[in-house]
Formats: C-alpha cells, sequence, structure tokens
C-alpha cells in the first residue's frame, strides 16, 4: 500500500481583471471592425430625414454616405442638396458632385456646430443676408439666431458658382470660380483659383475678379493665411489689392498693398463706412493691415487732381461709433481741387490731370452757381451739408498743405487744420490759413445736431500785407502796411449759404499805418489836376495814416458801423451794408482831399451790384449836379467854370485812435492800441476834428475824445457849408 499524492495543474488559473481587460479589448475590436466595415449608405435615408426635420428644409444625400471616425468625424457624401430657407430668392443653399465635412463631435454636445474643413466639388451656393440678421446658412429652424450658424473653418472648392445676396449692403453678386485658367489648364502656384464676379454692391453696378487659394480660410487660425489677387469696379471706384489674408470672416492678419482710384473720396463712405470730404478725382495706393477691429492704411500716396497727397490714416471700428485718425499731407494744394469741397463742380483742370480715371463725374446735388455772363448769378455755395452723416463716423484727423497753387487774384499761400468730428459736431480748430504774408486763425464748429445746423465762425488776421491782399491791383503794387482783423459770425442752415445768410455777430478790419498809392486817392477823388500831374511825373506812394472798417452783421446783412481810410493827402468815409443772405452790395465811399487842385469833380464813390458783379463809379446825382453847376458858369464864362472845380482841400485828419478801437472787436483792444499809439503821437498836437465819432459810429462822441476837441465850433466847408467830416 502506498500513499497517493495530489496532481499540481501545468499553469495557474488567468485573474478575473485580465479576463475582463481581454474581453474589454476583444469588442473593442469587433465595434472597430464593424465600424470601419459598416455600410454607413444605410443611414443615408434616415440622416437626410433627421436633418431635414431639424432644419426644417430638404437635405439629401443623393447617391452614396460614408463616415470616418475620428476627432473630427469625416462625412463623406457623394452628390449633395441643401435647400435655402423659404424667404430666400434662390431655393437651395448648396449643391455640390460631391462634398467631404469634417464634423467636431464635442461641441454638439452644447448646441455648437463646428465645422473645420469643407470640400466641395463642383458647388453652387446661393447665400442670403438679411438687415433682421437672417442668414440663410443658419442650420435651425431660427436663421436668425447665432447659435444656429455653423463655424467654418475652412471652405475647399475647385470650380462652380456663388449668388450672395445682401439687401442691407444693396448687393446681388454672382461669382463664378474656377482652377483652371483661361487657357484651360490647370493653374499653378499659391492662387489656382480664378474668379469673376458681377451685379451690384451699395446698389452700384460691380464687377470684379482675380485670383486666389481654393482653400478659402473662413475663421481658420491665423497660421493660414491665404494670397490674393483682385480688382473690383463698382460704380466710379476702382480698387486693385494684392497680398495675404488669414481669415475671411474677420479679415484679421489682412497685409494688402491696395491701389484705388475714382471720381469722389465721398463715394467710399457707400462702400466702406469711411466719412470723407467731396474731392476731385483721385488716385491713391497705400499698405493696408488690420489689427483686431483697426484698419491701418500707411504709405499713402496720390493725387487729387492737380494736388499730391501722403500720409497715414487709421480706422477703429470697435466703438459704437467707427473713429477716423491720422495726418494727411500736401506739399502743393492746387486752388481748383477745393471745388468739390465746398459742393462746385469739378473743374477741367482737375479732371485733365488724372486722365487714367475714365468717366464722367456726377453732376453735384443743389448746387447753385454764377454761370459765365449771368450777372444776377450767386458764389456762395448751396451745396447741402449732411448732418445726419457727421453723426456716423467720428474723426481725428490733422491735414496740412505746405504750399497752395493756382491761387489766380486770392493771397492763400498755405494751409493747416485740425478736423475734430465727434457726436454730429464737426470743429476745425485749430484752422491756420497762410494768405498775403501773414494768417488767418480760429476756429469754424458745424453742429450737425440740430436742424438746420448751427455753425460758428471766429477768425483772426495777423500780418496781411496790402500789397500781397490786393495782388492783383496796379495800384497796390507798391503800397505797404499791415492789416489786422477780426471775424466772429454765427449762423444756421444746412449749407455754407444758408449759414452766412442768417448769420450775426462782428467783422472788422484795421490798419495801423503805411503807404497807399496816391493815383488811388486821386482817382477816388476825381481830382482830374492830381491825376494829370502823376500821369506826367509817375506815381508815388502817399503816407497811409491809419483804415478801419467794422461791420454789425444781423440776418446775414452787414451793416458798416465804422469806414475810414485816412492819409496824408485824402480822408475816406464810407456808409452802406453788404448782404450776405442776397450776395448785394450797396457802400458809399465819400472822399475829402487835404490838399488844393484844380479840375476836381469830388463826388461820393458808389460800390453796388452783388458778388459776382460789383459796379464802382461815381454817385451819379451828385457827380451830374456838379457837372451841371460846372457847364451853367462855363456858359457865362469860361474863367467861372474853371473855378467851380477848385478843390480847396477841406479834409482833416481822422482821430486814428478811437476809431481804430471802436472799428475792432473786443478780441483785439490790447493790439489796436497798440497800432494806433504811433499814430496818434504824430496827431497829439494838431487840432481833432470835433465829434467824429459820433458822426462815423452815428452815436455821441466817447468822453475822451472830447478832451481833445476845441472849444469852438467846427469850421465849415466852402463847398457844402456843412460842418468838417459830415458825410454829405
Amino acid at each position: 500500500m502506498h500513499d497517493a499524492t495530489p496532481s499540481t495543474p501545468t499553469h495557474a488559473a488567468h485573474p478575473l481583471w485580465m479576463k475582463i481587460a481581454l474581453g474589454f479589448l476583444v469588442l473593442v475590436a469587433v465595434l472597430a471592425l464593424v465600424l470601419v466595415f459598416f455600410p454607413w449608405d444605410v443611414l443615408r435615408g434616415p440622416l437626410n430625414r433627421y436633418v431635414s426635420e431639424k432644419t426644417g428644409r430638404h437635405f439629401e444625400i443623393t447617391r452614396k454616405l460614408d463616415v470616418k471616425l475620428g476627432r473630427n468625424t469625416r462625412i463623406l457624401a457623394d452628390g449633395l442638396q441643401f435647400a435655402n430657407p423659404d424667404w430666400a430668392k434662390d431655393p437651395q443653399l448648396v449643391t455640390a458632385d460631391s462634398a467631404e465635412i469634417e464634423l467636431s463631435l464635442l461641441p454638439l454636445l452644447h448646441r455648437r456646430i463646428v465645422i473645420p474643413r469643407i470640400e466641395l466639388r463642383h458647388p453652387q451656393l446661393g447665400l442670403q443676408l438679411e438687415p433682421d440678421g437672417r442668414r440663410s446658412w443658419a442650420l435651425g429652424q431660427d436663421t436668425a439666431d447665432p447659435k444656429n450658424r455653423p463655424e467654418i473653418g475652412a471652405l475647399v472648392v475647385d470650380e462652380g458658382s456663388v449668388h450672395f445676396i445682401a439687401s442691407g449692403h444693396g448687393a446681388d453678386i454672382q461669382t463664378q470660380f474656377s482652377i483652371r485658367g483661361p487657357d484651360g489648364n490647370a493653374s499653378a502656384g499659391d492662387m489656382p483659383l480664378a474668379f469673376k464676379s458681377s451685379g451690384t454692391w451699395q446698389r452700384e453696378h460691380f464687377t470684379g475678379g482675380g485670383r486666389t487659394g481654393n482653400a478659402l480660410y473662413l475663421s481658420a487660425p491665423l497660421e493660414h493665411p491665404f494670397p490674393i489677387d483682385i480688382s473690383a469696379v463698382a460704380g466710379q471706384t476702382t480698387v486693385r489689392a494684392s497680398g495675404a489674408v488669414s481669415s475671411l470672416a474677420t479679415l484679421d492678419g489682412a497685409k494688402i498693398e491696395v491701389n484705388i482710384k475714382g471720381h469722389d473720396l465721398a463715394d467710399l463712405y457707400k462702400f466702406f463706412g469711411v466719412v470723407l470730404p467731396s474731392t476731385p478725382r483721385y488716385v491713391l495706393r497705400g499698405d493696408v493691415s488690420k489689427n483686431g477691429a483697426v484698419w491701418h492704411a500707411t504709405n499713402l500716396n496720390g493725387k487729387l487732381g492737380n494736388s499730391d497727397l501722403t500720409g497715414e490714416l487709421s480706422f477703429d471700428r470697435s466703438g459704437a461709433v467707427p473713429l477716423l485718425t491720422g495726418n494727411i499731407k500736401s506739399k502743393s494744394l492746387d486752388f481748383d481741387d477745393l471745388a468739390p469741397l465746398v459742393g462746385l463742380p469739378e473743374t477741367t483742370r482737375s479732371a485733365a490731370a488724372l486722365p487714367e480715371v475714365k468717366g464722367v463725374r456726377a453732376a453735384p446735388v443743389a448746387v447753385k452757381t454764377a454761370a459765365k455772363g449771368d450777372p444776377n448769378g450767386k458764389i456762395l455755395p448751396t451745396a447741402r451739408i449732411d448732418g445726419p452723416r457727421l453723426k456716423r463716423m467720428n474723426a481725428d484727423v490733422h491735414y496740412q498743405a505746405i504750399k497752395v497753387t493756382n491761387v489766380r487774384h486770392l493771397p492763400l499761400e498755405r494751409m493747416s487744420v485740425h478736423v475734430n468730428m465727434k457726436d454730429g459736431v464737426l470743429q476745425l480748430d485749430p484752422l491756420d490759413i497762410g494768405a498775403a504774408g501773414g494768417s488767418f486763425v480760429g476756429a469754424v464748429r458745424i453742429d450737425g445736431n440740430s436742424s438746420p445746423a448751427a455753425a460758428t465762425m471766429h477768425l483772426t488776421a495777423r500780418q496781411l500785407e496790402l500789397n500781397k491782399l490786393f495782388g492783383g491791383l496796379k495800384f497796390t503794387k507798391a503800397a505797404f502796411g499791415k492789416i489786422h482783423g477780426e471775424i466772429d459770425l454765427k449762423g444756421r442752415g444746412d449749407s455754407v449759404a444758408q449759414m452766412l445768410g442768417t448769420s450775426g455777430g462782428k467783422v472788422a478790419m484795421l490798419m495801423g499805418g503805411g503807404e497807399i498809392s496816391n493815383m488811388l486817392l486821386e482817382l477816388a477823388g476825381i481830382d482830374g489836376g492830381e491825376i494829370i500831374k502823376f500821369y506826367l511825373k509817375g506815381d508815388e506812394n502817399v503816407q497811409l495814416r491809419c483804415a478801419a472798417t467794422a461791420f454789425d452783421v444781423k440776418n446775414g446783412v452787414m451793416q458798416a458801423s465804422a469806414f475810414v481810410v485816412d492819409t496824408a493827402d485824402t480822408v475816406i468815409y464810407g456808409d452802406g451794408q453788404i448782404s450776405l443772405a442776397a450776395e448785394s452790395i450797396d457802400l458809399t465811399l465819400h472822399p475829402y482831399p487835404k490838399d488844393m487842385s484844380i479840375l476836381a469833380l469830388r463826388s461820393p464813390l458808389k460800390v453796388a451790384g452783388n458778388f459776382v458783379k460789383p459796379r464802382i463809379g461815381p454817385e451819379k446825382g451828385a457827380l451830374a449836379m456838379r457837372g451841371g453847376l460846372v457847364l451853367a458858369l462855363a456858359a457865362i464864362n469860361p474863367l467861372l467854370g474853371l473855378a467851380a472845380t477848385v478843390e480847396t482841400g477841406p479834409g482833416k485828419d481822422a482821430d486814428c485812435g478811437p476809431v481804430l478801437r471802436d472799428a475792432a472787436s473786443p478780441y483785439a483792444a490790447a493790439r489796436i492800441t497798440a497800432l494806433s499809439k504811433a499814430a496818434q503821437g504824430k496827431e497829439q498836437d494838431k487840432p481833432k476834428r470835433p465829434g467824429i465819432l459820433s458822426r462815423l459810429l452815428g452815436g455821441p462822441a466817447r468822453a475822451a475824445d472830447k478832451s481833445t476837441e476845441p472849444s469852438t465850433e467846427p469850421s465849415t466847408e466852402p463847398s457844402t457849408g456843412k460842418p468838417a467830416g459830415q458825410l454829405p
């Protein structure tokens, strides 16, 4: 008998966890094999019905469905049709021979449709955008809900067409595209996709074309820029752009060289929302980039008519109201090119300067200018100022013209202005216009929030040189002296003409001393003897002691409150008015020679007519009366007729100091006192004309003036029997 011993197994039993893990792996492998070899096309019908039900419009994969699972699942559709919403013009959103769609699954849990990539073969697209936010490519019942808009990274196409409608932008554009060139061969290089477009943009006829990459990155990361080379014509504006853009949806990362030309920079408001002034035809180039919501245009260089233009601009759309900032400079500003700025037609010279800008410029609206040969025409511009447009953009732009050319008889030399536009208020402050060796400095403000617009203007004239200010007149070429002045006006209106025609305020110009043509004074006084003398021996200057004009402005009528020109030879007083509303002139000048002369038919001078064709000449009634007296006496005895023309010189020196102070606005009182001090010093030992301010300004003389007046009654003029200095 022997002991039996148990047998030992050849290997130990596997743990339970290992069996479970092994089973799971087998299951995954089986599922993977099932998914790989799953006949996805059997789900094509249910998928078509599901998408159609969820979107409320017909969706169909027409031939075959396949799916490649992964982090981004790829859906391969052979034959694709997806209808547009019933409100859209085109029945189909997309039809294509085939489509490959990458779909991110996880965002679906948060109701986000993320499609990193779509590839379409021979697509036909119908895209429509409505002002209320509806988009035909939104994938839900509510096409205005942003959550229903798919986030598409890149769109890859080969050839086909797209019809884009955006009624809010006045857009209806048909585009044909192909990866084949005009010769039918496949295009090489970085821009294989060629396209041509036509239709309307901002309700203007639109055509365009160019080349780009066939992968259009709608919202892809910035590391995927694609090149573009496009040209477009909308209305009378032509744009050529070449460079690269990273995202078509936001245009971020854009670095583009842009060439643009057209008939009026103001037209760019319709296309880009940038409020610019009206200009003559132009050609510009610049480097354009985009950083977030800010567009930058650098290295700007071009021409507006005959004027050059350089500088840089930035356009920030991040706020509720866009903001334009920048610095612009012209080495030479042609005066003709300013015509459209005030609503006048583009000049022939401006148009001829840029023959490459084809076509005829549209006529300005509501501009009434003086026709050639029309003596009743108007010259103040009536072009309407668009108040609502002032509210659609803010601006902070500096402009400088180093030289102003082609000014003809105007004494303009240079210009600089700071343009500030905010919340519908346009301010030109400071405004510095170089003129006649001096300048006009001040500010202009237009408030477009009221209807009509409210405008204020304050300009100070500094150091204007007499011979340059009236450089077109022969008799002022040898004259000299410095002119100062103030313009302080307020008005209301929707045009420059209306603002000036309703304005009120003060206008004053003054001169403390200088020289002026003696011949001009004798002609003003119709002094035949002196005129003959200067014709024989030549003209010579005479000392100008002082000159001052002051106007009180009310309802567009400038009423002369002071008008005096005092020289060593003649003193001239004036009265009357200038109507800015009617653009008419009615001034009377009364010359009083200070010397004795023969052949003098002294008569008041009338400056009358309108701004287009003013008339200057002797007052006919007074001249006829004196001429009749001469003829009557000459009929009795020729010597008596000659004696009637003898001028005994009743004119007296004007009291320049008080006149200058009264003629000026309050802003210039200190400067005027200094200007008149020299003239007062020279005349302090001479008897003053009694009551000159009372007679000149129509009120009582100042107490200071009375202290210098003699106690005797004023002398009378031999020729008139009136007190010296009293206007006849």
